[in-house]
């Protein structure tokens, strides 16, 4: 009995030491940084944006401001990587799901097949009944453009890329802080990444 009960104590106190480093874990900041005159650093920050989501309303950063999101490029019929990473992001909504401190923002990279019907008609496949997770559509530079300049990630229309539908783009799925800085970003094809991000967005949340 005395062993079993030293035994359990050793468990108890390894996995509160585990816990208590993790909490103590730091995130990177992604992207370059500058420093500004008081010698503060100054992180690569997503830029206000403004786009149409799936009802037809215009989406701004408004919408995450004190809110952790993760950030995706896609497009409805990319017969590609795109299923996979939509059942991974569906792991992260059903997780998170009503947290209001989360969203999840999909960015369509083919506005001219995406429409507003397109994307409503694709999320509710999906079943996502909530306005945490935004499907949204734009001018296709400006989505192209936040994509590589700003989330750091490939998004482009390729005609010879027929095998991938003709566009080619990347399977990250970005982690964005309160703050609008990329704390990490990750393959969305890949359960593993995937069960990282999860962690992580847990490490943010208590921040």
């Amino acid at each position: 009995m005395k062993r079993f009960s030293i035994f359990g104590l050793l468990i108890f106190w390894s996995l509160a030491i585990w816990s208590c480093r993790d909490s103590n874990r730091k995130l990177p900041y992604i992207g370059q940084h500058d420093v500004n005159e008081k010698g503060d650093s100054v992180f690569h920050t997503i830029p206000d944006f403004k786009f149409v989501n799936q009802d037809g309303d215009t989406l701004t950063q408004e919408a995450f401001k004190g809110k952790i999101y993760i950030a995706d490029f896609f497009f409805t019929s990319c017969p590609t990587i795109c299923p996979v990473m939509k059942t991974q992001m569906l792991r992260i909504y059903e997780k998170f799901k009503d947290n209001p401190e989360l969203g999840i923002l999909s960015h369509t990279i083919d506005p001219r097949h995406d429409s507003v019907v397109v994307l409503k008609a694709y999320k509710e496949k999906l079943g996502v009944n909530t306005n945490q997770w935004q499907f949204v559509t734009g001018e296709q530079e400006k989505i192209y453009e936040i994509a590589q300049k700003s989330y750091m990630v490939s998004a482009m229309e390729d005609k010879e890329a027929v095998d991938e539908g003709g566009f080619v783009h990347s399977g990250a799925f970005v982690l964005v802080d309160k703050n609008r800085n990329i704390r990490g970003v990750y393959d969305g094809t890949k359960e593993k990444e995937v069960n990282r991000l999860i962690k992580d967005i847990e490490l943010l949340l208590q921040k």
